[in-house]
């Protein structure tokens, strides 16, 4: 497939680098008013970078937006007229629904919004897929691209918002997470570079535990705590200073700032 990302930023770059990394195109297009930041990647095998957002339009089968809220509108309208009922049209800005991509290219254009994170660059990303009435038989094409660069879930698009919570943000409560663990390794005596590599494998293997599994995260807890034990006194420290408490609040109050977003 023909895809054009434009907007190069954190997000659409990692895009970039996980489709480049696993080979999931036939030529690739990205663009950007400023491309200082991705002109290494015109050595790729058939990638072009440009500033040209109608050259990487038309020269594209499939379209992802990897734009900021504020200007995805611009940016639409600038590519209306180069927008065909034949492309396929993805947006990953946060906070932008459908109908309103709709009221700009038309309720007549193939239509999916897409939540990724930037473990994308890596091929770890979760991405939540949720697709307008036209795009509907697209969706599989848009998870052929995605499920190369991780794992996929198709949502209603009203679950997109909490998906990008979840997912996107997620991503940096995992490693403040996973930073206060490396934090404590050293307080015990562990050099930083240590701390590290042991809070960060063990978070790995704790999500691999219950990917593989399939097993809720208590079953897995019961599997380590013993009576009396270490493990229980921890947990139940944790508990006594609100740790569960504090990533629901987290949770849900990214989720009021992402709907504040939405209105504006």
């Amino acid at each position: 497939m023909k895809i054009a990302i434009i907007g190069t930023g954190n997000l659409g770059s990692s895009i970039a680098k996980g489709l480049i990394k696993n080979k999931g195109f036939a030529s690739l297009y990205l663009s950007d008013k400023n491309t200082a930041a991705v002109n290494g990647f015109n050595a790729e095998p058939n990638v072009t970078v440009t500033n040209d957002n109608l050259l990487a339009v038309e020269n594209s089968d499939m379209v992802i937006f990897a734009l900021q809220p504020k200007h995805i509108d611009k940016v639409l309208e600038s590519v209306a007229s180069k927008i065909t009922d034949k492309h396929i049209v993805i947006s990953v800005a946060a906070g932008v629904e459908i109908p309103r991509i709709e009221n700009i290219i038309g309720a007549d254009k193939n239509i999916i919004r897409v939540m990724p994170n930037t473990a994308i660059s890596i091929g770890k990303s979760m991405t939540c897929i949720a697709a307008n009435a036209k795009a509907q038989d697209k969706v599989g094409q848009a998870q052929g691209i995605f499920n190369q660069l991780g794992t996929t879930l198709v949502i209603p698009e009203d679950l997109i918002q909490a998906a990008t919570v979840i997912c996107a943000s997620g991503i940096a409560f995992w490693m403040r997470l996973v930073r206060a663990t490396t934090q404590g390794a050293v307080q015990l005596g562990f050099e930083a570079h240590e701390a590290h590599q042991l809070a960060a494998q063990t978070c790995f293997g704790a999500a691999s535990l219950l990917i593989e599994s399939g097993k809720h995260p208590e079953q897995e807890i019961d599997r380590v705590t013993t009576p009396a034990g270490c493990t229980i006194e921890g947990l139940n420290a944790m508990e006594h200073q609100g740790l569960s408490s504090a990533l629901i609040q987290g949770i849900v109050a990214s989720f009021e700032k992402i709907n504040q977003i939405k209105k504006n």
